[in-house]
């Protein structure tokens, strides 16, 4: 059986970016259309609403340019109203060539929004459209608050989709504007429209308040329709849009009769550029990009998966270009020391392994972090190794005075050589990373790059308790986080740095 194609229209550029706090530059918006089109592949993106700001008019016209000379013009939409013309000559002068036009799903808003009758709407739709389409602008029509539009004036939806149906428009969009609709209503609504007006294409618009755009989704497509409109990592006002990644993974899994030109490889590195943009973490357990979601934390999940992947579904990470972790936790087993200690080439025996797992135990209580790079630490500890560190910051002075920049002199032994440098800084910490890339670019020695900086009390602890620094570091060959624990937030820092020195070397 021929499968059936599902176009994906993302529009984080535009509901996305009604996310409270959330406004994308001019460069980040065109940097994230050519990801979006040309890596991620999906079929359409819809990049901002007319009349807005200069900034969106620079970022539409920077936009339109990069996509007339790359063919991709008609896979470029903006938000437009029923305003006249004025929306049109916006397009005109940016250089779009698809509008989407905003219209009343519902008499509700058609009433007591706009304050007109079905037929002065109409008109008024009508005239924009042949305008448009003059222009050399091909339209899709929004229906906006389409699922409350069928609750409660479902007439004038059947009288407006006889409408539009006379007319040059592409595709009719279906919001779920308030994000109220349960999946069995979407089946039904979507089901009787599509046999009702089997030549119009119709786009399916979900938002998440109930938790449900997911599933709404899907049962879009399993009703007939014939595109979804999707946001990476579900950006969007209140609870946000339909989800790319999870909605993605979902159909490809649970609907064979349906395929999307996605490129799933590349949904975790667009994710992760967004939080980036958009300073919105990605929650750790989101489904298919947080960081949780491929981490096997209970011993017995690790064990298993060594016995005929007992434990693994089809969301295998490889799909999206990550891998299995194995958290070490309170809960953590023989089997998840094991797999860590693979990644680390270290072999320990049963009893040894034993010490080091109820170690991770006593610490998973306490509700400190235990990472892969602890591991060492923890061993040489528990076995009483007598194994040094290669590097070992003997001593330091953190100076902070009003009116001058903190300095530090710090004291390093590598490998038996003591080496002493000093710098300033923007802050103790800063003015410490000086003072180490001084030593390292003497012994012509590369550092990793710091990329992420989080400090915090432990989980249980309260305000005078030890203050916890986890630092994420990145070098040519991965990104690993090492955690310092002090009661001073500098000294845990630097504590957290004295392990990514040990690792590297």
């Amino acid at each position: 059986m021929e499968k059936r194609t599902i176009e994906i229209m993302d529009t984080t550029l535009r509901d996305g970016e009604q996310t409270s706090g959330v406004s994308f530059s001019v460069a980040e918006k065109l940097t994230l259309s050519k990801l979006l089109l040309e890596e991620l592949n999906v079929d359409r993106i819809e990049i901002a609403s007319a009349r807005v700001s200069d900034g969106e008019r620079n970022a539409v016209k920077e936009i339109s340019q990069w996509a007339q000379s790359n063919g991709h013009q008609q896979r470029v939409e903006v938000l437009t109203f029923v305003d006249g013309g004025t929306s049109v000559n916006w397009m005109i002068d940016t250089g779009a060539k698809v509008q989407n036009l905003l219209t009343k799903g519902s008499l509700n808003h058609l009433k007591h929004q706009l304050k007109k009758t079905p037929d002065q709407h109409f008109k008024s739709i009508e005239e924009n459209v042949l305008m448009a389409q003059k222009e050399g602008i091909s339209t899709n029509v929004y229906l906006e608050d389409w699922s409350n539009g069928m609750r409660n004036s479902k007439d004038y939806v059947n009288d407006y989709l006889s409408f539009v149906a006379t007319l040059p428009v592409k595709r009719v969009l279906l919001p779920d504007t308030l994000g109220v609709m349960t999946y069995y209503e979407t089946y039904s609504f979507i089901s009787e429209i599509v046999k009702k007006f089997p030549n119009i294409h119709f786009d399916f618009h979900g938002h998440n308040d109930y938790d449900l755009s997911v599933a709404n989704t899907m049962e879009a497509v399993r009703a007939g329709c014939h595109g979804l409109h999707l946001t990476i990592n579900g950006m969007g006002e209140r609870a946000g849009n339909t989800p790319m990644a999870s909605t993605v993974a979902s159909l490809k899994d649970f609907l064979p009769e349906v395929e999307v030109n996605i490129n799933e490889s590349s949904l975790f590195k667009v994710s992760k550029l967004v939080a980036t943009f958009t300073g919105f973490r990605i929650p750790a357990n989101k489904p298919v990009v947080g960081q949780n979601v491929f981490t096997q934390t209970a011993g017995i999940h690790a064990d298993g998966d060594k016995k005929n992947n007992l434990y693994f579904n089809d969301l295998l990470p490889e799909r999206f270009g990550r891998t299995r972790e194995y958290a070490l936790g309170k809960t953590s087993g023989k089997a998840n020391i094991q797999k860590n200690l693979q990644k680390l080439g270290v072999t320990l025996n049963d009893e040894e392994i034993k010490k080091v797992t109820q170690r991770i135990i006593e610490l998973g209580d306490k509700k400190e972090i235990v990472t892969t790079e602890d591991l060492p630490y923890i061993i040489s500890d528990v076995l009483n190794s007598n194994t040094e560190q290669k590097v070992v910051v003997k001593s330091y002075v953190l100076t902070h005075s009003k009116g001058l920049r903190p300095t530090t002199a710090v004291s390093l032994d590598m490998e038996g050589e003591i080496l002493e440098e000093n710098a300033s800084g923007d802050g103790q910490f800063d003015a410490f990373m000086n003072a180490i890339k001084k030593i390292y670019l003497k012994k012509e020695k590369d550092l990793p790059l710091l990329i992420d900086y989080a400090v915090r009390i432990p989980p249980g602890s309260n305000s005078d308790a030890l203050c916890e620094t986890l630092i994420t570091w990145k070098n040519a060959k991965k990104e690993f986080i090492t955690r310092g624990l002090d009661s001073d937030q500098t000294v845990s820092a630097i504590k957290a740095t004295e392990k990514m020195l040990n690792i590297i070397s």
